[in-house]
């Protein structure tokens, strides 16, 4: 079985299911397109124009990040959800939670205004401070052992880290337990191997494109 996931170098939805196919080893194409002129293909391939797209083979492709990592995961081990079907919807229900976050997360990135940026990051620190609550240790999300809530909050930490490198986020910096749990995340080979090298440089040159609000001083 050949695996190709379509993606955007900057994508975090696409960077979950990367992180995911390299946690569990398994040899895959990376192909890239540019979503400003995506091509009659890819359109072919995905009823609603985004990434990611896993194309399964020749014929069969799967679309949305969260339903690829779930394909992943119960086809290829080591499964990263849990056995009990109650702590497997509550993991399903925080990866929901983490996707509207990099939503917020996406709209303070390009705020160009003040009012704008100030709601997207409210909406934003909001959810990461009511999930620092729902931290019970300091390892991963679910104790010493990584799982899909893990790789599908990597994407939204590192943009954090990146963001905070540029202008100082007090909000981001007295999340300790989201911290903590970010550096644990980082130190991984397959969060660190999901970007290129030139990834925080990619990722501050589209937000300056983009006047941002973030890089006015900086």
């Amino acid at each position: 079985m050949t695996l190709e996931l379509i993606s955007f170098p900057l994508c975090p939805y696409v960077q979950r299911s990367v992180i995911t196919l390299l946690h569990k080893q398994v040899g895959f194409k990376l192909t890239h397109i540019d979503l400003a002129h995506k091509p009659e293909w890819f359109l072919a391939l995905s009823p609603m124009g985004k990434v990611p797209c896993l194309k399964i083979g020749t014929d069969t492709v799967l679309f949305e990040s969260q339903v690829i990592n779930e394909y992943l995961d119960e086809t290829i081990a080591p499964a990263l959800h849990p056995a009990d079907p109650l702590e497997r919807a509550q993991h399903r229900a925080w990866i929901a939670f983490g996707s509207e976050m990099i939503g917020d997360q996406f709209q303070m990135m390009i705020a160009q205004g003040e009012e704008r940026f100030t709601a997207a990051s409210r909406q934003l620190f909001d959810k990461l401070e009511r999930l620092e609550k729902n931290m019970t240790g300091n390892h991963f999300f679910a104790g010493q052992n990584f799982s899909l809530v893990d790789a599908a909050y990597a994407p939204l930490f590192m943009r954090m880290e990146i963001l905070h490198a540029l202008r100082p986020l007090p909000r981001w910096e007295a999340l300790g337990k989201l911290r903590r749990w970010t550096a644990l995340l980082m130190e991984l080979p397959e969060v660190a191997g999901s970007v290129t090298a030139d990834f925080p440089e990619r990722l501050r040159n589209y937000i300056s494109e983009k006047g941002s609000l973030l890089l006015r001083s900086v």
